[in-house]
């Protein structure tokens, strides 16, 4: 069983990641959950800023967590310690498709076959987005990668990601999104938002209609994430706000090791500046706290009504987001 074989030593809470050679297994899977995620948006309710769309991190790998299909629902699962993909149906269907290196052509029409298969017809527009070469799936026989060990080393990295933003969402009470896995930019996310209306987006994303950032950025918002394959700085956790407030990019933020990347219009704290530091939680920890108030301060926000006075308790023993409380 191919989970037999997991990574020995993956128990280090920030391994080391092996993305100077892991891109052609994570183009890969970036297009596959593009797959994935598409057959999620074209049947889930609609939900502001696309939040009805995304995958989220789970114990094994990815998930769509259910979607409703008429009065069924059906969920779809990579794992990647056994290495495939799960598809279960609350009427008791399901398959199962090894990741094995394969290209996305293939890996599109067996997926659509097999959900046709189980009884859920779904029609998707066949193409990437947020992607300067956007192949038709059916037609992409170029990425076609698959390591076990850097897909595995990729979910690894995601969690500890994804455990320490939601804890830091825990310190806000307003509009906030959850911590959630963009598809489009294949990177986590989470979004703080002050409750005012923004500018409309100017658009601009790589085979991505404007309309679409328009919904994304309706509402001013401080947002931060994680990158799993920067170009120039490797995997990196990233923050940024919109609209940019006069001095944002300026702001000293911490820790040290964090800086402005004017090529992403983004804060960035990369993830061997976080495996090095003594309390490498605490550092990713300040990263998020210091760029979100860098831009919550300059932009004008009302943080006394959108923070919780005292922090949750964990578990929690008394109300937090109740004035006076």
């Amino acid at each position: 069983m191919i989970g037999s074989e997991t990574i020995a030593g993956t128990d280090e809470p920030w391994p080391e990641l092996p993305w100077r050679d892991w891109s052609p297994t994570i183009s890969t899977l970036h297009m596959w959950a593009q797959i994935v995620g598409k057959v999620r948006m074209a049947l889930a309710p609609p939900l502001n800023h696309w939040w009805h769309v995304t995958l989220y991190a789970s114990s094994r790998g990815l998930t769509t967590s259910p979607i409703p299909y008429g009065h069924r629902h059906f969920q779809v699962d990579f794992d990647f310690l056994d290495h495939r993909l799960d598809v279960t149906d609350s009427v008791g269907g399901s398959f199962t498709i090894p990741l094995v290196p394969q290209s996305v052509a293939r890996f599109y029409r067996e997926f659509m076959d097999e959900l046709r298969g189980i009884g859920i017809d779904v029609r998707i527009w066949p193409r990437p987005v947020e992607v300067a070469d956007a192949i038709p799936f059916d037609a992409d026989e170029q990425h076609a990668s698959y390591d076990p060990r850097h897909a595995e080393m990729f979910w690894r990295g995601l969690l500890q990601a994804d455990r320490v933003m939601k804890a830091f969402q825990s310190g806000f009470v307003g509009k906030a999104s959850p911590v959630h896995f963009f598809w489009g930019g294949f990177d986590l996310a989470a979004s703080r938002y002050s409750g005012r209306p923004a500018p409309l987006h100017p658009g601009g994303v790589p085979n991505c209609p404007t309309w679409v950032m328009e919904e994304a950025y309706s509402r001013e918002e401080t947002s931060v994430g994680w990158w799993p394959s920067d170009e120039v700085h490797g995997p990196a956790f990233y923050s940024y706000a919109y609209p940019e407030p006069d001095g944002y990019r300026f702001a000293p933020v911490r820790p040290q090791e964090a800086f402005f990347d004017a090529r992403l219009g983004e804060f960035l704290l990369p993830y061997e500046a976080v495996r090095r530091a003594a309390d490498p939680d605490a550092a990713v920890q300040e990263f998020l706290q210091s760029t979100y108030e860098a831009g919550a301060n300059l932009g004008g926000w009302d943080r006394s009504t959108l923070e919780p006075a005292i922090p949750p308790a964990r578990p929690p023993r008394r109300p937090w987001s109740v004035p006076g409380r």
